[in-house]
């Protein structure tokens, strides 16, 4: 098992139900992928550092997660297409 930081940024402008269901389908990858979350930190919503498709702020998560070395890749292919998420960006963390 790897361990591995998946940071997505969820658009600022989305309401709370919308912004927890992306949240909560983003876990739902890492755990259909057999992945096992660790911990996840919740930034809250921040202002970016440029604007992305007209918005200026958005809601940052860290989720730190343990898997093989498939998921990240399948983890991405669906964060990628996913509305709601503005960035992703998941790296391997060494010990």
């Amino acid at each position: 098992m790897n361990k591995y930081e998946l940071t997505i940024i969820i658009n600022g402008k989305l309401d709370d139900e919308t912004k927890d269901a992306a949240l909560e389908k983003v876990k739902g990858y890492v755990e259909r992928f057999g992945g096992t979350i660790a911990k996840i930190d919740d930034w809250g919503k921040r202002r970016l550092a440029y604007e992305i498709d007209k918005v200026k702020e958005g809601f940052y998560y860290f989720i730190y997660f343990e898997s093989g070395a498939d998921a990240p890749e399948e983890i991405e292919k669906r964060v990628r297409i996913m509305e709601p998420v503005l960035r992703y960006l998941c790296l391997s963390v060494e010990e």
